[in-house]
């Protein structure tokens, strides 16, 4: 907590840096939020359901079973099956079986899903463009920044689900040297990554 107590009391942000970065992320998530929202009412899709058919387009089949979707976006396994049950209706995912246990599937978009999620997945253009109108260093740092929240969010168990190179086992982080023992490779700030198909979790995380 800011150390001046609320955050959202104009004259505490005046004078605190902290309370300015935290109203500025809840502004950027308002903002995320319309951009979806937006999408949603043009596809009849609710924003969850558009979230789940980006995520299993993106990633592995073992990561796109209900039971991870549940922690990825912090949502009830009741809720996130809805959803997938909706969405397979109208036949953008179908159920892949898994052949070590009959009572768990993974899914899978279909062509109709695939072609859907071309257009989805520029919801967040707008952003792109800005972002990308920031300096190259002004980009590494925000990403640094940014990638840093994600893992402590993490380890205080407020999300359930990250996959940056802070979280993983290979990454090592000294003197300032970043390195990652998988690649066999230093790190510079941009090549920190967010969402990495070989995060392997470490121990103490």
């Amino acid at each position: 907590m800011s150390k001046k107590g609320n955050i959202f009391n104009l004259e505490n942000q005046q004078h605190d840096v902290t309370a300015k970065i935290v109203v500025s992320l809840e502004r950027i998530s308002e903002a995320f939020r319309t951009l979806l929202w937006r999408h949603s009412n043009e596809t009849g899709l609710s924003p969850i359901q558009i979230q789940l058919l980006i995520f299993i387009q993106n990633h592995p089949e073992n990561l796109c079973k209900i039971s991870y979707l549940s922690k990825e976006f912090n949502l009830a396994k009741p809720t996130i099956s809805d959803a997938v049950k909706t969405l397979i209706k109208k036949e953008f995912l179908i159920k892949i079986g898994d052949s070590t246990d009959n009572r768990s599937f993974g899914l899978k978009l279909t062509k109709n899903g695939v072609k859907l999620v071309e257009q989805l997945a520029q919801f967040t253009s707008p952003l792109e463009s800005i972002i990308g109108q920031l300096t190259s260093n002004q980009q590494e740092d925000l990403l640094e920044g940014l990638s840093n929240i994600v893992y402590k969010l993490k380890r205080e168990g407020i999300i359930l689900n990250q996959r940056t190179c802070f979280g993983c086992r290979y990454y090592s982080n000294q003197d300032n040297s970043q390195y990652c023992h998988l690649l066999k490779a230093p790190l510079k700030k941009s090549d920190i990554r967010l969402d990495c198909q070989e995060f392997e979790e470490k121990e103490s995380a």
